[in-house]
């Protein structure tokens, strides 16, 4: 009876094999010993050394994945530098923009007298003008307001018109309008705000 080309007498004769000897031993003894011996080789080769490499490798390949994404992503950032820098340059003339349009210390007093002016200018009466104290607010210090005028409704939305277009920032808020009486005129009460940037001086 045969295996493949390795007879069961050959098979016999693997227990006769002396290692001395092997040279001389029947031809198909000699090739599945040698089969034996290289696949010996081969796996303790692999599991010695190939099996470290692959590891190696997977763990290289998982890196070179995040480093890509890494570079991608960076890559889209320095794209959009250029934009993100003018996009900084126009916030920082319009922030400068915005602080010249602070009144100083010194410029207050002349916006209380803006802001009274433009309410007499609409044809507004005036009841209360009471500037309030200074209240922080990090880098600016804002001017509170308390107002109390009579008038029709073109009259107040004049005075609000006016305001707005005030060369320095003011702003109305907590507006209250309600009938004067029989009449067709409002009594408006309302806070304006002005604004002043905190200068060395003031910390």
């Amino acid at each position: 009876m045969k295996l493949g080309s390795l007879d069961l007498k050959d098979l016999n004769e693997l227990n006769n094999v002396d290692l001395k000897t092997v040279g001389t031993a029947p031809l198909a003894v000699r090739v599945f010993l040698l089969v034996i011996v290289a696949a010996a080789i081969l796996g303790l080769g692999y599991w010695f050394d190939t099996k470290n490499q692959l590891e190696r490798l997977e763990r290289v390949q998982a890196q070179e994945s995040q480093l890509r994404q890494q570079f991608e992503t960076r890559q889209r950032r320095a794209a959009l530098l250029d934009d993100y820098k003018a996009q900084l340059e126009e916030m920082q003339r319009s922030f400068g923009t915005m602080l010249r349009q602070l009144p100083s210390r010194t410029e207050i007093p002349n916006l209380l007298v803006d802001v009274s002016q433009t309410g007499l200018s609409a044809g507004l009466e005036i009841d209360l003008f009471r500037p309030e104290n200074e209240r922080r607010r990090g880098f600016y210090a804002e001017k509170p307001i308390r107002l109390r005028m009579k008038g029709n409704y073109e009259q107040v939305a004049e005075f609000t018109s006016g305001v707005a277009a005030l060369p320095r920032i003011v702003t109305i808020h907590d507006i209250t309008l309600r009938p004067d009486g029989d009449t067709t005129r409002l009594t408006m009460e309302a806070t304006a705000k002005t604004y002043r940037y905190l200068d060395d001086v003031d910390n």
